[in-house]
């Protein structure tokens, strides 16, 4: 091993580590477990930001009103040796980066000046087959960062300077087991799951529990029921060595006060039945497992998918919501269907098939799974299956905002023309098992492959959608400012409105945003994070490859972009919102008109046909009534959307959104004949005198309901 500073040294024959320059010899805060339980705003201290998962902070200085000002403010370039799926940490103005390749930084988190480097010396043949793979997250606590490696080992490093204090090896990667998710900190331990389970061996993946001070194992539960065992039947007769699959590969969500960890596991492999020979449940794969993270013990599991047969995923994120007064667990995999349970006893809630799928069918009132017979792979019948084998949805996490009550899910839009293979079932054979696919877009796609979905977590009702050419490819972020964060595969980065989707602000970035955005606080400033890089699976490898050629992305680059709001912007610019019902802007509170007053003229709005219908109607509709990815803008909806609004609001939105290829690109007046034209069609009365382009006027003027006769 060795830790790369600003200041390199040989400590001993097999370690080099260093100290680096301006390292955090002094001052370091450690971290607590009470400063996990509920951090700082400013702080990002869990690879979802909180131990409930929600991929949410509430800071907000950056409003619908400002994010159009974000600016670049500093670049890093990361290790390229693998894919990019980092979780940024944030303490105390240090920004913690996992890199690919069991690469750790510390950077300042207001420049992106290095602190320190940890880089573990390659092993295996050289080809990097061991020691260059993905690396999503890591965790603090105390003074010091733990990782998990794809050596199949957990490490502690020393926050302030990267040396390698410890690093414990949990099983042999010859069997195939590795780590591409790090630990989650739970009531003073260190709780990992591990992967690489997909090949036939004489054992099985499984979770553990270890002492941070020291990396002594001490738990350890497996993720696969084992024969003799509770569960272990519905593997029918299989011996242990052929039971395969069950990784637990996404970090998972802790609940301080009901102590328990909540982890999931993935689909059995190989991933058809008819392949592996099984025709019962198949316990744990696709379940949620409750655990003690002092002991390990099993408190309560619920499995999604008994007897999965498709690959469809449910290890995803756990996100962790009280919802009239009842703590509840959210949960989506690659079906598209939003589970909730209650997270106290595993009890099961309710299940939201967003409506893509076609592989099963789901009893809302007992969550009871049926597989339509038709497609059910047999070895060598092709089958036209939605999702593709990549999934609808998958390690682009949701987020979850308390203040719009709802959840924002990168999706892609994609099928597949299947055909299962056989495998060999002796050791060191299984694996997925072989699949000739042909990727297809999803009928109702409308030729876009990614999907940002946005679901009303107390009604289960969609909200909004935003669709993009290509795959959303990372995470998404909320924040308490009322806007969310996501970036596409093809460069593009987009900041929303949290409750209406519209687009505020975008922009491009050297290659595809791909990880989980974070934001924070560094010198009182907030800051956005975007990670962007290559790999990330066939999401982003085959889909987009075969279904949308003509985008392509640079194939290495992988690095960290940072924005904020100008410097000079003093932060009082930014309106704080607290609460929901603090909608209402200052302007709107002094408006002296509303758009009953007669407020524009008709030959305004004539002008504003030509435009609207050049550069609006394809998404919004030639009569503004709303496409697959845009909002109607006429009767209720644009009363739903902009009342309570000024036109000011409203024209600064057009403006800075449309088209919606080259946003602000248009002369002014004619964004405002785009406006008036907006008016006529949802029949706000015409008056004798031209509204004026000032933004004080258009202040001025107030979007209300009709008034009483």
């Amino acid at each position: 091993m060795k830790s790369l500073t600003r200041l390199v040294c040989s400590l001993v024959a097999v370690l080099c580590l260093g100290t680096a320059l301006g390292a955090q010899e002094t001052g370091f805060v450690p971290v607590t477990q009470e400063m996990l339980n509920d951090p700082e705003p400013g702080q990002w201290l869990h690879w979802r930001g909180t131990q409930n998962a929600w991929g949410y902070s509430p800071l907000d200085q950056i409003t619908p009103e400002n994010v159009g000002q974000l600016q670049l403010v500093w670049a890093w370039a990361m290790d390229d040796t693998g894919p990019q799926e980092a979780a940024p940490l944030i303490h105390d103005g240090v920004m913690y980066v996992p890199n690919p390749g069991n690469v750790v930084q510390a950077l300042d988190a207001a420049n992106g000046d290095l602190i320190w480097e940890y880089r573990p010396e390659q092993v295996g043949d050289g080809s990097g087959a061991f020691g260059r793979r993905v690396q999503k997250n890591i965790a603090i606590y105390g003074d010091r960062i733990f990782g998990a490696s794809s050596r199949a080992t957990i490490f502690a490093l020393d926050a302030r300077n990267g040396k390698l204090i410890w690093e414990t090896q949990t099983a042999d990667t010859a069997l195939g087991y590795r780590y591409t998710a790090g630990p989650i900190v739970a009531n003073g331990k260190l709780v990992t799951g591990i992967t690489g389970c997909g090949r036939y061996k004489d054992d099985v993946c499984f979770i553990t529990g270890h002492d941070p001070d020291t990396g002594e194992e001490l738990w350890r539960t497996s993720t696969i029921a084992r024969p003799g065992e509770p569960g272990g039947d519905t593997w029918g007769d299989l011996p242990l060595r052929f039971r395969a699959g069950s990784d637990a590969w996404i970090a998972g969500s802790y609940d301080p006060e009901l102590k328990i960890v909540y982890w999931a596991t993935s689909q059995a492999k190989p991933w058809a039945r008819s392949v592996r020979g099984t025709d019962g449940d198949a316990l744990y794969t696709n379940s949620s497992l409750a655990l003690d993270p002092d002991t390990g013990e099993l408190l309560w599991y619920y499995q999604y998918l008994p007897a999965e047969t498709h690959d469809m995923d449910e290890v995803f994120e756990t996100l962790l919501i009280d919802v009239d007064g009842r703590k509840k667990l959210y949960k989506m995999g690659k079906l598209g269907i939003l589970w909730e349970l209650d997270r106290e006893t595993g009890e099961f809630l309710d299940a939201i098939d967003v409506g893509y799928q076609n592989l099963v069918d789901v009893d809302r009132e007992t969550g009871e799974v049926t597989y339509r017979p038709e497609l059910i792979p047999e070895i060598g019948v092709e089958i036209n299956m939605c999702p593709s084998t990549s999934g609808f949805k998958g390690w682009r996490a949701m987020s979850y905002n308390p203040n719009t009550g709802a959840l924002y899910i990168p999706m892609t839009m994609n099928c597949e023309l299947a055909t299962f293979g056989p495998v060999e079932r002796v050791l060191g054979g299984g694996g997925a098992g072989p699949v000739k696919r042909i990727n297809t877009l999803h009928p109702y796609s409308d030729g876009n492959l990614g999907e940002l979905l946005v679901i009303d977590v107390k009604e289960g009702d969609i909200m909004w959608r935003h669709r993009t050419e290509s795959p959303i490819n990372t995470a998404a972020l909320a924040t308490g400012g009322g806007v969310v964060f996501a970036g596409d595969y093809d460069r593009y980065v987009y900041a929303y409105e949290a409750r209406t989707g519209r687009i505020l602000w975008q922009t491009r970035l050297p290659t595809s945003a791909q990880g989980f955005p974070v934001t924070y606080l560094a010198g009182g400033r907030q800051y956005v994070a975007i990670p962007v890089g290559t790999g990330g699976a066939s999401w982003a490898t085959m889909v987009p490859r075969d279904l949308i050629p003509h985008i392509r992305r640079p194939t290495n680059g992988n690095s960290i972009h940072v924005f904020a709001l100008p410097a000079d912007m003093p932060v009082e610019t930014a309106r704080t919102r607290t609460s929901t019902a603090d909608l209402d802007t200052a302007e709107a509170a002094g408006a002296s008109l509303t758009v009953w007053d007669g407020v524009y003229t008709a030959g305004q709005a004539e002008r504003g046909l030509g435009p609207y219908l050049a550069n609006c109607a394809t998404c919004h509709g030639e009569d503004l009534g709303g496409g697959s990815n845009s909002p109607g803008l006429v009767g209720v909806s644009f009363q739903f959307l902009w009342g309570d609004k000024t036109l000011h609001e409203l024209f600064e939105a057009i403006r800075t959104t449309m088209p919606t290829d080259n946003p602000a690109s248009l002369p002014r007046d004619t964004y405002l004949d785009i406006l008036t034209y907006m008016l006529q069609v949802n029949e706000f009365p015409t008056g004798d005198a031209e509204l004026d382009v000032d933004p004080a006027a258009l202040g001025n003027v107030l979007i209300t309901g009709k008034p009483d006769a």
